[in-house]
């Protein structure tokens, strides 16, 4: 695969060209296959039939073939290790029963210990900076317990508009807790009038215009509706000029695009693991605190876990706090949640975020490609597209997600796509996201889901009107 220099689409070009085939040849899809370095990922992953899909109609489709999966930012396909590494603790369990703790490859006392060097590679970090814990809303509520101390003068937390649900909550929560009002403390960065996205020169306008009322800056890594890849290098930087904390919620951006928490000196972090890690619904998710605040930021919400392990089982009831993120540990590591998670950080551990990067830019890039040739263009005796990409086109400002916005009945176009063997999903008002992943997508896929995307739009075209 190539280097980006430039655009993915000098590099289709390209390669086109030495093919001597267009752009949208089939013949493309199948070479950028062959030669790409990281197809063997694919075969470490359980990819599901057709057949198997609850809303695929079998009557009309070759039910015995993969389907096509763009939906790991939802939630990532199953690595095939996972069942291996389940059966040795339940092994373990049954033959040695509490000795499970303190022995095996996994100690259940030290599971999430045994596996973190791997987390943190993927995130930036320093393997004391990470822990792997909880789920990301209470890891995201404890951090802000510690980080979120409001003044009468720095009282207000920004955010994006129409961030993710469950971090709107979290951050109006911690707002009441303080008994502040939530429209005088919550700031929110809303697009420009007929904007999709955000620009980064006005989030860092309202962070210079509002920052000495500002006490935290908690933005998205990747925007979940968007897919907007945030420039969370200057916003931190920003945020630190004005004297704010700085915090990211990662979940669609871990194992998606190149993270550098560490070096970009981000204060705090959190992210699930369920998505482009693969790790299972409910999977453990992780946490991020810089090394800058080992000795200043304390949890303010402490369990046992948190204890020094050298003395943690003298039971003296004599708190000796773990420095930094381990701190914020409450409870032990559920094993089970450790061992898929493990048998996804193993094939990451395998590459690079650069090569995955790599990949990702193009393949993500070849989508956009195909979508805008075949359904972007104005459509007969109409103002408007079939839909467009809502995701913005610079590859710097996204990661394997592209929205697309459509113009036709959303629902309908994407229960064709269901019955056609296509799994993504549907967010409202009007838009179906579709993710590419570099670990287990193919180009094919992609090559695949336009055919089926031109054959769905044609059924939802000739369905009656309301």
């Amino acid at each position: 695969m190539a280097t980006f220099q430039s655009s993915p689409l000098i590099t289709l070009e390209r390669i086109a060209s030495q093919l001597g085939c267009s752009l949208h040849d089939e013949k493309l899809a199948l070479h950028l296959d062959e030669i790409d370095d990281l197809k063997h990922f694919r075969n470490y992953f359980h990819i599901p039939k057709i057949k198997d899909i609850p809303s695929s109609d079998q009557s009309s489709i070759n039910g015995t073939e993969d389907c096509v999966y763009f939906c790991g930012n939802s939630l990532g396909l199953l690595p095939k290790k996972v069942k291996t590494y389940i059966d040795e603790e339940l092994e373990k369990w049954s033959k040695m029963g509490v000795y499970g703790h303190s022995n095996g490859t996994r100690p259940w006392g030290l599971g999430d210990e045994c596996i973190v060097d791997l987390m943190a590679t993927i995130v930036g970090a320093k393997k004391e900076e990470v822990a792997l814990m909880n789920g990301l809303s209470v890891n995201l509520h404890l951090q802000l317990l510690s980080f979120y101390k409001p003044t009468k003068e720095r009282y207000k937390i920004l955010l994006e508009a129409k961030a993710f649900p469950s971090d709107h909550y979290a951050v109006a929560s911690q707002i009441q807790l303080h008994g502040l009002d939530v429209d005088k403390s919550m700031l929110v960065v809303h697009p420009r009038e007929g904007e999709e996205t955000l620009r980064t020169e006005d989030i860092l306008s309202v962070i210079e215009r509002e920052g000495d009322s500002i006490a935290v800056v908690m933005f998205s890594g990747v925007q979940y509706y968007t897919g907007q890849f945030f420039n969370m290098q200057k916003i931190t930087e920003a945020g630190h000029r004005k004297g704010c904390f700085v915090g990211f919620d990662l979940a669609h951006a871990v194992g998606n695009v190149e993270l550098q928490l560490h070096d970009w000196e981000v204060d705090f972090a959190c992210w699930c693991s369920y998505k482009y890690l693969n790790s299972g619904a409910g999977g453990l998710a992780g946490a991020f605190l810089h090394e800058k605040h080992f000795h200043t930021i304390k949890p303010t919400l402490v369990g046992w876990w948190g204890h020094e392990f050298k003395s943690r089982f003298k039971m003296e009831n004599k708190l000796e706090l773990s420095p930094g993120i381990n701190g914020f540990r409450i409870s032990n590591p559920p094993i089970l949640l450790v061992c898929s998670l493990h048998a996804s950080l193993e094939v990451f551990n395998q590459t690079t975020m650069k090569a995955l990067r790599k990949k990702s830019i193009l393949l993500t890039g070849y989508l956009e490609y195909l979508f805008n040739y075949y359904f972007g263009n104005t459509k007969p005796n109409s103002q408007k597209p079939y839909a467009k990409i809502i995701t913005p086109s610079n590859f710097e400002d996204r990661g394997c997600q592209l929205s697309l916005a459509f113009y036709l009945p959303v629902k309908a176009v994407y229960e064709e796509l269901q019955k056609r063997g296509v799994v993504c999903d549907m967010r409202q008002p009007n838009s179906i996201r579709m993710a590419p992943t570099p670990l287990y997508n193919k180009f094919h896929d992609v090559y695949r889901f336009i055919g089926i995307l031109g054959d769905a739009i044609s059924t939802v075209e000739k369905q009656p009107k309301d």
